[in-house]
């Protein structure tokens, strides 16, 4: 299979990643980034001998604005985007998402992920978990990975597997930290996405976040930490839900608790920047303090 990895330069190199692959029917892409770096996969796949109007067939992993904000520019030239059936509705009409970005972002959303306009429903396909779709001489298959969202597929391509979030961040095969913003996160579902992948036993996985042009091979012990990482960050947000401690109260307790570990694991300062880019520390807040709230605490 013919597979790059495109950086497309997110503030920040090793931030976002979308993956070109080339097939018999021309090429496909899986994740876009946001709008707001557009020129920049545009400039990436000119570099690979591609115009943004080559692009007939994009998958977005999950609706998130850093992976699927440019779906449109692509849908606006004729190319079908496949998504979750969950985010499917907001591919087609993204004015909740975008609102719902705001309510987070607020004065900042142009700049982070710039624009976002409707898609004609016709171009929008709502691929179902375990489904098939052949473009060529090459299967993508979607396997459904809820935890960081609900609406998240993880993509099988041979034996490699293309995984948005559900894998982790990780820049540099540095530490993996579990990006958890709200509103979807759920630790249970998570670990049952994680077991799944691990059943397939793929060969290697692309994290957008960021894999790398020969992805996570070591996929054991990347799993163990992933899954450790997971549970002791729900477990030290708890300790302090239950006692009482608000989100802004966290907050800079949990940054702290971040940098740390990207200080002690002895992390360059652009990779730093990197990993506060692609996982914003206190979103994870934010989504870890909701779970409590709605699954522990209720």
């Amino acid at each position: 299979m013919d597979l790059k990895v495109l950086d497309i330069n997110f503030f920040n190199p090793n931030v976002i990643a979308c993956h070109l692959i080339n097939t018999s029917d021309g090429p496909i892409l899986i994740e876009t980034g946001p709008d707001s770096v557009f020129s920049n996969l545009e400039k990436e796949l000119n570099d690979n001998g591609y115009q943004v109007s080559d692009i007939k067939h994009v998958f977005v992993t999950h609706i998130h604005l850093d992976h699927s904000g440019s779906a449109w520019q692509f849908a606006k030239r004729g190319a079908k985007i496949y998504v979750h059936k969950r985010g499917a509705p907001h591919i087609i009409d993204p004015e909740k998402l975008m609102k719902s970005a705001a309510m987070i972002y607020g004065d900042d959303m142009e700049r982070l992920w710039g624009n976002v306009e409707n898609v004609d429903e016709n171009l929008v396909y709502a691929i179902e978990d375990q489904e098939v779709i052949t473009i060529g001489d090459v299967k993508v298959k979607a396997i459904e990975t809820p935890g960081h969202a609900s609406h998240h597929h993880a993509y099988q391509i041979d034996d490699i597997m293309i995984t948005g979030d559900v894998t982790g961040n990780r820049i540099n095969l540095g530490p993996i930290l579990p990006p958890t913003p709200p509103p979807d996160i759920n630790i249970e579902l998570w670990q049952q996405s994680i077991q799944k992948i691990k059943d397939i036993n793929p060969s290697t996985v692309f994290p957008t976040h960021f894999g790398g042009q020969d992805g996570i091979i070591d996929l054991k012990s990347h799993f163990e930490e992933l899954e450790n990482t997971l549970l002791e960050w729900t477990d030290w947000i708890g300790i302090r839900v239950k006692e009482g401690k608000t989100d802004e109260e966290i907050i800079p307790e949990f940054e702290d608790y971040c940098s740390n570990i990207l200080k002690t694991a002895n992390v360059s300062e652009d990779d730093y920047k990197s990993y506060e880019l692609s996982d914003p520390f206190y979103m994870n807040v934010g989504g870890l303090t909701r779970y409590w709230r709605k699954f522990r605490l209720s």
